[in-house]
């Protein structure tokens, strides 16, 4: 009864309670989340929707119900029990609206009515073969009376495996409107909730009428099905966000598998025009029209709201905890719309203003490049401006290591440097986009080309480097590549000016939008689900952004290497002038190419290399850590490195010794990251060997592993570098950012006329390409 505010415990008058060494945690959960915000504004961004406090969740029919309509999805309802009750456990107030009264109940009733017709049978035909039987169609109403026990029973089990306790509340449209009713609801819930116990909420199916088209009252949503059900409780209730979850993604702006129907990942009140409706889902009175218009009222009333799918098996375990991390599932409603263009409309922009800048001339490009780097070194005092108050902020924040803010830092030098490199790179684009790779005469008049052509979009991700983003740019224009940058906050206004500077040189040959900067709050999971609109992702990182982007990929490629493990091996023959210098450790400690481990030879350990060796590191300050056999060799030794595979990226390094030439190599394959190795000996014979079986993008001999740089390789720039080895390996230039395509020219042949009773052979002849060929 709803005439009396009591709490109504679970069918049974039992109530699965929890133990007080539960109540104990869920006090302490508490404490862990933020505490309610003022209800009347609901949020403006996916991100915040961490913050939310109390919660609906809405399951739809079809999340419910099994494909046959007749009994409920165990799996599908035992996860988001799981997932309700974890947030119920951390202090948050769950509340659930669920079908399912009348799909249980008619699983249950056809089992009755079978097994009386087959006892009936049985009976009168005294046969054991019984004939076959028909099962009546059976009334809603009564399925919903026959079933809602069953549902709350299957509830409070389940939800009594994570010591959460539950309660059914019954509803119908009169306890809204009725003031009385309404009043001894919205009491019963708030008892509920301060009890800490989880009200599972549904329509009393079983006496409700059916429902009156168009009878909204003035500010008001009628209870028609479960979404107009879930979003005036929310409302009612004050909830800060409603999760309703059905059986298609989210909102598209087309019917779900038409042509072109996309997926509306934010939802604005003024983009109802925008929307083509179409059939209503499988079960349920509802459908995504319902649901909309539903969801919209519930942000008129102050609470946000996410439309997802419960039904998909890839993302139903984790539906919910998703969205409340934030995360680019289903459709978010909100109220403010952004400014700018969203980053699905970015990548759009940037697409089709890079099939323009792969269709400009070679030279046109080379010019967009030239007049980039002229920009950096005119306007280096603004870049440098911006670059200082980044610096300063990065400073005052605490957060960042010394390395990070090196690697942050921009001086007139690095800028000159940049125009160099850019300059460099604008010579060699010219022989980019088109370069005839290989020709062939297949038959007579039949020629084959296979030519270099664009990637498509690049999404380029990078932290704390902003010189990062004119190489990168520099190498798409080259390249005719669409770009998409995301850089760290960390660098906000440098990476703004400098990206400005870009558009700016762009716009001398009309390609403003082939190079676009993300400045919204996407995550860089979200980014990574873009597979539709990227083509390949490069990051430019630590090895831990780079470990993440590659877990976080889904369905698009990831260029780059996680770690910089990057090993010197100091052989028996190794001159002394060349073993102590330690240009590979100190020239710039924070980069990926640096050394991180220093393999030493047995024999070398107490001898005049070895003494002058350490002196050395030892001036220049680098902090030594001792391998497990070096360490064996010491009386007092530094202290013992953690693991060998680690990337300092400062004044430090691991010292460890080997027998032989190929005692190192077998401990880079074990230890290192297959990024650049280098030895250092007199000896050719060993030298080669060990260029020879280094299994790693870059191999060197007596040189510092600091030139394994796109620059210093001539390759005027570089995305990064590669330890994949398909496509590109090592420094990734120009060369890396083209993939070719096959394009064959004929005169109305078939494949007919090259069969056995055709009149024309296969010739297969390799024509000859001149260098600079294109097609």
């Amino acid at each position: 009864s709803l005439h009396r505010p009591r709490a109504a415990a679970a069918p049974g008058g039992s109530c699965a309670c929890r133990p007080a060494h539960t109540v104990i945690n869920a006090l302490l959960f508490l404490s862990a989340v933020s505490l309610p915000r003022p209800h009347g504004k609901s949020f403006v961004h996916r991100s915040e929707l961490k913050q939310a406090k109390r919660i609906v969740v809405k399951l739809g029919s079809a999340v419910v119900t099994r494909g046959d309509e007749c009994g409920l999805a165990l799996g599908r309802l035992a996860s988001i029990v799981e997932q309700v009750a974890v947030l119920q456990n951390q202090g948050r107030e769950m509340m659930i609206v669920t079908s399912g009264a009348v799909a249980f109940g008619k699983q249950r009733l056809r089992h009755e009515i079978l097994l009386s017709q087959s006892v009936r049978q049985a009976l009168h035909s005294g046969q054991n073969q019984l004939k076959e039987m028909s099962v009546p169609v059976l009334e809603a109403r009564a399925c919903a009376a026959a079933g809602q026990s069953g549902l709350m029973a299957l509830y409070e089990a389940m939800f009594t495996q994570y010591s959460t306790c539950t309660a059914q509340i019954l509803v119908t449209n009169l306890d809204f409107h009725d003031e009385q009713k309404r009043r001894n609801l919205n009491s019963t819930l708030h008892e509920l909730l301060r009890m800490n116990i989880v009200p599972i909420i549904n329509t009393n199916d079983a006496v409700v009428p059916p429902p009156v088209p168009n009878s909204d009252l003035q500010g008001v949503i009628s209870i028609k099905d479960n979404d107009s059900l879930a979003a005036r409780l929310a409302v009612e209730m004050k909830a800060d966000l409603l999760i309703a979850l059905s059986d298609v993604e989210g909102l598209y702006d087309s019917p779900p598998g038409t042509d072109d129907a996309k997926l509306i990942d934010i939802f604005y009140p003024g983009d109802q025009q925008s929307v083509k409706y179409g059939t209503k889902s499988r079960v349920g009175i509802g459908g995504m029209e319902a649901k909309v218009k539903a969801a919209l009222w519930a942000l008129q009333g102050g609470t946000s709201v996410v439309i997802a799918s419960g039904t998909h098996p890839k993302v139903t375990g984790h539906v919910i905890t998703d969205i409340m991390e934030g995360k680019k599932v289903g459709t978010f409603f909100s109220e403010v719309k952004p400014a700018g263009p969203t980053v699905e409309q970015q990548t759009e922009m940037a697409r089709h203003a890079g099939r323009t800048l792969a269709s400009l001339h070679p030279e046109q490009r080379g010019e967009i490049i030239c007049s980039l780097a002229e920009l950096l070194t005119e306007k280096k005092e603004e870049i440098l401006s911006a670059n200082k108050r980044d610096l300063e902020l990065a400073a005052s924040s605490g957060r960042m290591s010394q390395a990070m803010i090196n690697r942050l830092s921009l001086s007139t030098a690095k800028l000159n440097s940049l125009a160099i490199g850019l300059r460099q790179l604008a010579v060699s684009s010219k022989d980019s986009v088109g370069r005839v790779l290989r020709r062939t005469r297949v038959a007579n008049n039949l020629e084959l080309e296979q030519i270099t052509v664009p990637i498509g979009v690049l999404l380029v991700i990078f932290e704390s480097r902003p010189d990062c983003l004119p190489q990168v740019s520099a190498l798409a224009i080259a390249s005719g590549n669409a770009l998409l940058l995301k850089g760290g906050k960390e660098a906000s206004h440098t990476n703004k000016i400098l990206h400005q500077l870009t558009q700016e040189a762009l716009s001398i040959h009309g390609v403003t939008d082939a190079i676009q900067l993300v400045s919204t709050r996407e995550e860089v999971d979200d980014l990574c689900r873009l597979d539709k609109l990227v083509d390949l992702i490069i990051p430019r990182g630590s090895s831990q952004l780079v470990r993440n982007i590659q877990r976080a990929a889904k369905g698009i490629p990831v260029l780059g290497h996680s770690e910089g493990v990057c090993h010197v091996y100091i052989d028996q023959d190794a001159s002394i002038d060349k073993a102590i210098d330690v240009d590979s450790k100190c020239d710039y400690p924070a980069a990926c190419n640096a050394m991180e481990t220093l393999l030493i030879h047995r024999d070398l350990l107490r001898t005049p290399i070895f003494d002058q060796l350490i002196d050395m590191l030892r001036t220049e300050h680098v902090k030594i850590h001792a391998g497990p056999r070096f360490a064996s060799y010491l009386t007092f030794s530094p202290s013992e490195v953690m693991s060998l595979r680690t990337e300092y990226g400062d004044l430090e390094c691991c010292i460890e010794v080997v027998d032989s030439m190929q005692d190192a190599v077998d401990h880079i394959h074990k230890y290192g990251s297959s990024h650049t190795d280098v030895i250092v000996t007199e000896s050719e014979e060993t030298a080669e060997q060990f260029l020879q079986q280094v299994d790693s993008a870059c191999v060197f001999w007596n040189s510092s592993s600091r030139f394994a740089d796109g620059y210093r390789f001539g390759l005027g720039a570089e995305v990064g570098i590669s330890t994949a080895r398909i496509h590109a390996r090592g420094p990734v230039g120009l060369e890396g950012l083209l993939t070719t395509k096959w394009v064959l020219r004929g005169e109305g042949h078939t494949v007919a006329d090259f069969s056995e009773q055709g009149s024309m052979k296969y010739l297969h002849e390799n024509i000859p390409v001149p260098q600079g060929s294109f097609s």
